[in-house]
């Protein structure tokens, strides 16, 4: 004999825990499975620890998607204000700080207890390290509602349902267990998946590149960052193995394999114009010596390599001094790869939400089969939109499963 529950959620992360908290409390018998050891483990990853629960400037066009207006519903109805709400419900204390990012001032930890209590207060039930074996798509039965739709199969045994949430998350990070279980759960009812790939990532080099800038590693500025598709405005690192910070993951999520990435690493700076102006001011003084005032000594020396450096700014024609403000405005590179899923913070791609409910995260041609979260094809900038997606794709589908 099968167990029987209402609902049963593949997955206790981010958006399963939300989506079984929701269904839960409309009275759903929920059962949450997942093949890890313990919930939420990339929640407690998130924010280095101090969880980046979700950010006050959440819009559509800060999501990346094959259909781009997917997410503008859910977002919609359980909104970032929504979620802070029941963060301040538990007193749990928190900080903002740029772009809008809001931090817990503790522990990610606090955010994880939160979604676990309002799963007990709801009588969700949790099972882990429970790999799901096999999922079957039950007999349909004319004119009876709410009728038993899919059998789970398990180690332990079988589990029937009305109502399957997939809820896996995407492909990156697989050592914190991260798997294609969803999208291969799609794959079985016949929807497309958009081919994944990862965001957020840094970026390696082409090898003679890794060469010239290893002497970098450590070096951290601000910088705009442009691909073709995009452009950020943040923090540049330069590291052993590449290109990192803030802005090198914004750009990484819109950069395709081949592509050259524009470097300005003085865009608070028109540098020709500054330069104008100490051929003037300051004309004996030597130009990189200028420059050392605006950046780092070792960046200063890669990007005057085959420049005039070490002669006065004051002898220098007009097109050394463009030449000289290219180097630092339109500094082209192109990158090598990504640092792959290993070192990912999100999955680019996933199940095509084409196929897929916007208002009920019900997949269109499959009754009671849902997805939310990261395994769909739905992926946010850097800064709590991804955790926040988790919430408002949750919260949506625990209103219909």
């Amino acid at each position: 004999m099968a167990d029987v529950f209402d609902v049963v959620i593949i997955g206790a992360g981010a958006s399963g825990l939300m989506c079984a908290a929701r269904a839960g409390n409309r009275e759903k018998k929920v059962l949450v499975l997942d093949h890890g050891p313990k919930p939420g483990q990339k929640i407690l990853m998130s924010g280095g620890g101090r969880c980046n629960f979700t950010n006050k400037l959440i819009r559509a066009d800060h999501f990346i998607s094959s259909n781009p207006h997917f997410c503008k519903s859910a977002i919609s109805r359980y909104t970032s204000r929504d979620f802070i709400t029941l963060v301040d419900t538990y007193g749990i204390s928190h900080e903002e700080r740029s772009h809008g990012q809001l931090f817990c001032t503790g522990s990610a930890s606090q955010i994880l207890d939160m979604l676990l209590t309002e799963c007990r207060k709801a009588k969700v039930r949790i099972t882990m390290n429970t790999p799901v074996k096999k999922i079957e798509r039950l007999p349909s039965k004319a004119n009876v509602k709410e009728v038993l739709q899919f059998r789970v199969h398990t180690e332990s045994g079988k589990i029937d349902t009305k109502s399957l949430v997939v809820a896996t998350g995407g492909v990156t990070l697989p050592g914190v267990g991260a798997t294609p279980f969803g999208y291969q759960v799609a794959e079985q009812f016949a929807i497309p998946v958009v081919l994944p790939r990862p965001g957020l990532v840094p970026f390696t080099l082409q090898p003679k590149d890794k060469t010239l800038l290893q002497p970098l590693a450590g070096i951290s500025v601000d910088a705009k960052v442009s691909c073709p598709l995009a452009v950020f405005n943040e923090k540049l690192l330069f590291t052993h193995r590449g290109l990192s910070g803030p802005v090198i993951l914004q750009i990484s999520s819109y950069w395709q394999p081949g592509q050259t990435i524009t470097i300005d690493l003085l865009p608070f700076n028109n540098l020709i114009e500054t330069l104008k102006n100490k051929q003037v001011s300051q004309s004996k003084k030597f130009l990189k010596s200028l420059l050392y005032e605006l950046l780092p000594k070792r960046l200063v020396d890669v990007r005057l390599a085959n420049s005039p450096g070490d002669r006065p700014i004051g002898e220098l024609s007009q097109d050394q001094l463009r030449q000289t403000a290219s180097a630092f405005h339109e500094w082209q590179i192109k990158p090598g790869g990504t640092e792959g899923n290993r070192t990912a913070e999100v999955t680019v791609g996933g199940v095509d939400c084409n196929h897929i409910s916007s208002k009920t995260m019900e997949a269109r041609t499959i009754s009671g089969l849902f997805f939310i979260g990261e395994v769909l094809d739905v992926t946010g900038w850097l800064g709590g939109y991804n955790l926040q997606w988790a919430w408002s794709s949750g919260f949506c589908a625990g209103q219909y499963v």
